[in-house]
């Protein structure tokens, strides 16, 4: 399989940035999620070095009362630090764009991990030629309501 284009690691790393910075200065910068669209959530765990509140924007789409994100990193080789934190101490709290909800974070597996990354697919078509560019397998997250 080809190798899907991405942006080099330092514009991924930056865009980041701008798009936390956003959301902090003005409230804005998340989404709901449409049909073929993920939408945007900020997701605040516990750090598990520092145990210090720590939050990302991540993609995500709904399945039934869940949320479901992936654990990529911007596709790059390293676990995410917010999936780290998130193992260490599953409970977590999500900003959507329209309220909040305290969920419990783990690792979907067997079918449930197939039927999800389907899913995913369908949002992104280069899901898989991403996904082979990591040296591990990306965990699909299930965000539980608690």
């Amino acid at each position: 399989m080809s190798k899907a284009r991405l942006p080099p690691r330092w514009f991924i790393r930056a865009a980041w940035k701008v798009h936390r910075g956003l959301y902090n200065t003005s409230g804005k910068g998340l989404s709901l999620p449409r049909d073929k669209k993920y939408g945007l959530l900020r997701l605040t765990v516990i750090g598990r070095r520092t145990g210090e509140p720590r939050s990302v924007i991540l993609g995500y789409f709904e399945d039934g009362p869940n949320l479901v994100t992936l654990a990529m990193n911007g596709w790059g080789a390293p676990e995410p630090a917010w999936w780290l934190n998130l193992l260490a101490h599953p409970d977590a709290d999500a900003v959507l764009k329209d309220g909040q909800l305290k969920v419990r974070g783990r690792a979907a597996e067997g079918e449930e991990r197939q039927r999800l990354w389907a899913r995913w697919q369908q949002i992104d078509k280069n899901l898989d030629a991403y996904a082979d560019r990591r040296p591990r397998t990306t965990a699909v997250v299930v965000l539980e309501p608690r």
